[in-house]
């Protein structure tokens, strides 16, 4: 089989197969086993039918195209990896010549035109110089962690007052629409402030007392209302309070590993200097992307970027309902160049990883498994295999690989505050431990990591 690329564009090329007869016959023998158990023939047992009786009753041109579609597929696989094209979209072919049915020898030529990942010229990235603000963890700082750690140990007790912000009430919600009835609940937990039930729940319970009423507008959330308009009673039937315990040494020594409250605050503190570092890691993260972005030119594929654009506000193929997700021309074009702007990312980052070799280890990906599927409240091995069964572990080792790949960018990067100080990334960039992660289940991503993503279309 031969096998050429034509570049039409930066992001499209056209491919000319020629299969010769020999590569071909093994498929048109396939075919006529294929043909031959789905007819009957008198005097024939079924799958026993001579060639030259299908040839007769059904031709031998109804072998070859049978034959041709079925090795379509692998034929244009095998010129994208002769040609090292890496395919973005499906496919759109065209069959230019068959072999004369009747004839024993010929070829087959195809072309096949496709989107690619374009090829992009990279440029000196060591040492990109980025800003990022001055940061310095304070004494509030430390107060606030303390705070929030004190209450988790807190008790909650009932007062006799009107509810305030950070107030937990127990309250009784009825909902109508139209003057009907059409929800109601009871003994209801909340805290005041969270805004985790209603819109305009907080602003209704806020100053109400134990047995005292509150009428509100708001849309329903859930149920066979969703999204219509309701009036909502809400009745406050206890109100508490969060009451911390003191910050001592016998605090300490029940919340954490430290003795005193003052070994407790050090390590506070020094979490907060560690957080303050992420927190600028994180700006010049995203500086040091934006700046790649401006110095490499990427041809984007406007097809590619269409049908994902058209994909998000497409609810039949896992999009957004036009109603839900404001189907305007304004977020249409927003929607546009967050997708050209994801697509420029990744290319460059690809580029960049296949210059640094970077690769991805199964720790590593176990790693990001356990860290998404959290961010989910799945369980990781559930997850993994929700991953693997819909075919989606290629584009997470993906992800990782673009990640270790700015992460060396980043690690050669200068970086300095807005007070002219050098920044000290190296915690933040360090390269993640060969380590076996506490709560990973190998199994659950075992023989999971390809070694190469080709995403090359099926027909």
């Amino acid at each position: 089989m031969k096998s050429a690329a034509e570049n039409l564009t930066p992001t499209r090329v056209k491919l000319n197969v020629e299969v010769p007869f020999d590569e071909l016959k093994p498929n048109i023998d396939a075919a006529y086993k294929q043909v031959a158990e789905q007819i009957q023939i008198p005097g024939f047992r079924k799958g026993k039918v001579p060639s030259r009786i299908i040839d007769q009753r059904v031709g031998r041109g109804y072998v070859l195209e049978t034959a041709i579609n079925d090795g379509l597929n692998d034929w244009y696989q095998q010129a994208v990896a002769e040609t090292g094209i890496r395919p973005l979209s499906r496919p759109e072919v065209e069959i230019t010549e068959v072999p004369d049915p009747a004839a024993t020898d010929g070829q087959l030529t195809f072309s096949v035109e496709v989107d690619v990942r374009p090829e992009v010229e990279l440029p000196d990235y060591a040492g990109i110089k980025v800003d990022v603000e001055a940061v310095e963890a304070s004494d509030e700082d430390v107060e606030k962690s303390l705070d929030e750690l004190r209450s988790r140990f807190g008790t909650l007790k009932p007062v006799d007052r009107p509810s305030q912000d950070g107030d937990f009430l127990t309250i009784d919600l009825t909902a109508t629409v139209g003057g009907e009835e059409v929800d109601s609940a009871s003994g209801l937990s909340y805290q005041v402030g969270s805004g985790t039930m209603l819109d305009g729940l907080d602003e209704a319970v806020t100053g109400l007392s134990v047995d005292e009423e509150a009428i509100f507008e708001t849309k329903l959330a859930g149920g066979e209302h969703a999204g219509e308009d309701a009036q909502v009673n809400v009745k406050v039937t206890a109100v508490k309070e969060r009451e911390l315990p003191e910050a001592d040494d016998d605090f300490a020594q029940l919340a954490s590993e430290f003795d005193t409250i003052a070994e407790l605050r050090e390590d506070l503190a020094k979490q907060a200097a560690e957080a303050k570092v992420a927190q600028q890691g994180i700006e010049a993260r995203d500086k040091v992307l934006d700046k790649l972005v401006e110095l490499v030119e990427v041809p984007v594929p406007e097809t590619v970027i269409d049908e994902q654009v058209s994909a998000h506000f497409n609810p039949e193929n896992g999009g957004h309902a036009a109603g839900e997700d404001h189907d305007t021309e304004e977020h249409r074009a927003e929607v546009k160049a967050n997708a050209e702007r994801a697509f420029k990312n990744e290319v460059i980052l690809d580029a960049i990883a296949d210059k640094e070799e970077v690769g991805v280890s199964q720790n590593e990906l176990i790693e990001y498994l356990i860290s998404t599927a959290s961010q989910y409240g799945m369980d990781p091995n559930q997850f993994a295999q929700i991953m693997d069964q819909s075919g989606q572990v290629p584009m997470m080792v993906g992800e990782v690989r673009r990640r270790k790949a700015l992460a060396v960018v980043l690690g050669q990067a200068e970086v300095t505050d807005s007070e002219g100080n050098a920044v000290d990334l190296s915690e933040f960039v360090r390269p993640a431990t060969e380590e076996e992660p506490a709560e990973a289940s190998e199994e659950a991503a075992a023989e999971v990591i390809p070694s190469d993503d080709p995403a090359a279309a099926r027909f």
